[in-house]
């Protein structure tokens, strides 16, 4: 017989590590208010949060309320065997899962299986994905995150075990109907290939507060320059800076909103992979090419794949410096390296951000696996093939946002991998596949894992659908069209250029409301574009603990059994419910309290489940009792630094209404220093019943870009 001693010693020399922390409690330690972290086996030296380098807004994260362990903690099981991460944690019957990735199909995440793997989407919700963050939100306010930079496989509610403190009913197949092929189960278990983890648990009283937490351990969310807000497009793969200064002009000859353009990727003088240099017949003189537009109040975001070419000049520097395969004939460079970073550094700033290029598209970060680096690659750094795959996006993200932040100057840009740790990193996330629906669930989802997606438009069968897709755009991170393979321009169905200028106007005098939402995304987490599930008053656990469930006039009867991921709100105020081609009418889910009309201020409806038929010319859009909306006259481009412009303050419904408006200079990271306004805006009745509103003034010497002149517009029918 062996005795304990020796079966330790004998688990050791097998490198098997089990049951090191099995059958005992984690030591759960509160990093921050509301933030729990354990470690489990032996953590690798590679995470997802490691490879973002960020700190907790601890100010912002002090002042949220406090938040008790949502566990009982003998409930949370991990055990490490033959080299691999085991946790398991309770789910109760009511509960619903979100997030885990950026899914284009599904809100529901319980009773799903899914490996958490950087990917071209593919069309199925199985984890793999563009970011596949392991960041699960509970509908009963907490938040789960798995740091480990591996394929993550999670079983979100599926698997039963033999010792399941819930057990699901036995039934038998052959005479009960009841019977279901998937039993309830009632835990998330989740594998890791690595012997061991740091986990994190974010508290709070609803799944907003669980959310904030996260984005605000993570940095806070990014405040993009006003002119990333704006609109943008992306032109041909081939043109010239001559085309696109021409492309310029066609814009303001249409009275088009545009504030930034996306070269493609024949600036280089080798694509696919890239040389980073300036082709020199297509762009003769970059630096006055960007001049040029800056000049008009336009930037340039720059293509680029981070395959290096055998005929570019860092090609040499970097050989030594990258990994063990090749993508599209390009060597891959070791980001993980001080020294590869350094080499990339002083390559772009010389030759892109010393001459006005204002931020950068970075493509083919996440599959496929016949195209990326396979998993048996090395690295120099020592890093796997896997593990560079699952941060290979946050790396690159955050090596680019640190050359313009040592500018004190912002940038704003595309991505096609990211992972958790991302929400203080200036990019938004985009892809190939072009389901209009699907893209508005990906925004819905972005909500829940701190990340930021556009449903950009490409292309159109008709004017119908070409309208439909500009309208949801408009309603985005980011108003973004992607010319870059047939050339559209916003005009090329003459029969709704009328409607789609119109909505890309209303996006640019929203302007004052949606930068303000982008501040609360730094400052308290909270996500600009919201699933419907983090508002107030929406969630699944709360409508069970009222008891609402059984009630016959119930209208979130259908939300709870069903996803909602056709809507989603734009800020605290804004319900925003895009239309899809083909549409007629469609059903809105109102939150609690009454909502009006954001066009012509009409009451729609409270507490209910309306149908709304807008016409072609309108996305249906809805603002809440006592909501404010300050907007701005309509202008072509965001301003510039120091231009002041008039202020419309739109006041919705018969409740009093409050709301701080944000603003700084638009550019610079000097808000960081405390170089920012907040204005109160108030609206109130009267004694003799009328509204009226008022408005405070910035502190002097802090930036404000309105004028005295304020427009106020009650709203109210």
């Amino acid at each position: 017989m062996f005795s304990k001693f020796h079966v330790i010693i004998l688990c050791l020399i097998a490198n098997l590590y089990v049951c090191t922390t099995y059958g005992q409690v984690l030591e759960w330690t509160e990093i921050e208010n509301g933030i729990w972290k354990a470690s489990v086996g032996d953590p690798e030296d590679i995470s997802l949060l490691k490879a973002v380098d960020v700190r907790p807004k601890e100010d912002a994260l002090s002042k949220l309320p406090l938040a008790n362990f949502p566990f009982e903690k003998d409930k949370i099981k991990t055990k490490v065997i033959d080299g691999k991460t085991y946790l398991q944690f309770p789910l109760s019957r009511e509960e619903q899962i979100y997030g885990l990735g950026l899914n284009f199909k599904t809100v529901h995440q319980r009773g799903r299986i899914m490996q958490l793997h950087v990917d071209h989407y593919g069309g199925r919700d199985d984890g793999r994905t563009h970011a596949p963050v392991p960041f699960y939100v509970s509908s009963k306010g907490y938040g789960v995150l798995i740091d480990a930079a591996r394929y993550i496989t999670v079983y979100a509610g599926t698997g039963v075990r033999v010792d399941a403190d819930d057990k699901p009913v036995l039934h038998d197949r052959n005479t009960d109907r009841q019977w279901q092929a998937q039993p309830y189960s009632d835990a998330v278990e989740i594998l890791v290939p690595a012997k061991g983890t740091d986990v994190y648990i974010y508290g709070g009283s609803t799944p907003m507060e669980a959310v904030q937490r996260y984005n605000l351990f993570n940095g806070g969310g990014y405040i993009p320059p006003k002119w990333g807000l704006g609109f943008t497009q992306r032109v041909p793969t081939l043109y010239s800076q001559y085309d696109i200064i021409k492309e310029a002009k066609e814009f303001e000859d249409h009275d088009f909103p545009l504030d930034f353009i996306g070269v493609e990727p024949g600036w280089h003088s080798m694509s696919y992979p890239c040389t980073f240099e300036w082709d020199k017949t297509r762009f003769p003189d970059p630096k006055k090419f960007n001049n040029e537009l800056l000049d008009q109040g336009i930037r340039t975001n720059l293509w680029l794949n981070p395959y290096v070419s055998p005929i570019g000049s860092l090609y040499p520097k970097l050989k030594g410096l990258s990994a063990s395969h090749t993508v599209w004939n390009g060597i891959v460079p070791d980001l993980m390296l001080q020294e590869t970073r350094d080499i990339f550094k002083a390559h772009f700033v010389e030759n892109h951000l010393n001459i006005g290029v204002s931020g950068y598209k970075i493509d083919e970060v996440d599959g496929y696996d016949f195209w990326v680096w396979p998993d048996v690659a090395t690295f120099p750094s020592g890093y796997s093939g896997e593990q560079m795959r699952q941060v290979y996006g946050l790396l690159i993200q955050d090596m680019t946002a640190k050359w313009f932040k040592e500018r004190n100057q912002r940038t704003y840009g595309l991505v096609r991998a990211s992972n958790a740790g991302a929400s203080s990193l200036p990019y938004v996330i985009y892809n190939d596949y072009y389901s209009h629906k699907d893209f508005i669930t990906a925004l819905v989802n972005s909500s829940f894992i701190g990340v930021l997606w556009t449903p950009e438009v490409r292309a159109s069968k008709t004017a119908e659908e070409w309208l439909r897709r500009m309208q949801s755009v408009c309603f985005s991170p980011m108003a973004m069209l992607n010319a870059w393979a047939d050339g559209t321009k916003p005009w090329s169905f003459p029969e709704v250029e009328a409607a789609v200028r119109d909505v890309a106007n209303l996006r640019m005098q929203l302007l004052p409301y949606i930068y303000t939402t982008f501040s609360q995304y730094h400052f308290e987490g909270l996500p600009p574009f919201r699933a419907m599930n983090l508002v107030d008053g929406f969630s699944y656990d709360q409508k069970v603990a009222e008891g609402e469930l059984d009630s016959t006039d119930n209208p979130y009867k259908v939300a709870i059994k069903s996803e909602i991921k056709d809507q989603y709100m734009m800020g605290d105020n804004i319900l925003v419910a895009p239309m899809f081609e083909g549409e007629k009418e469609r059903k809105v889910i109102l939150p609690k309290g009454k909502w009006f009309d954001f066009y012509d201020g009409k009451l729609v409806g409270e507490n209910e489940v309306i149908t709304v038929a807008p016409g072609l010319e309108k996305i249906p859009l809805f603002v809440r009792d006592g909501g404010i909306v300050p907007m701005r006259p309509i202008q072509r481009q965001a301003p510039r630094k120091g231009e002041k412009v008039d202020l419309i303050i739109r006041h919705y419904g018969i409740k009093d209404g409050e709301f701080t408006l944000y603003d700084d200079d638009g550019l610079s990271f000097d808000f960081e220093k405390g170089q920012y306004s907040k204005v109160g805006i108030q609206v109130k009745r009267d004694k003799k019943g009328n509204l009226r509103g008022t408005i405070g003034s910035p502190k002097k010497g802090k930036p404000y870009g309105y004028n005295k002149k304020v427009i106020w517009e009650f709203k109210t029918k």
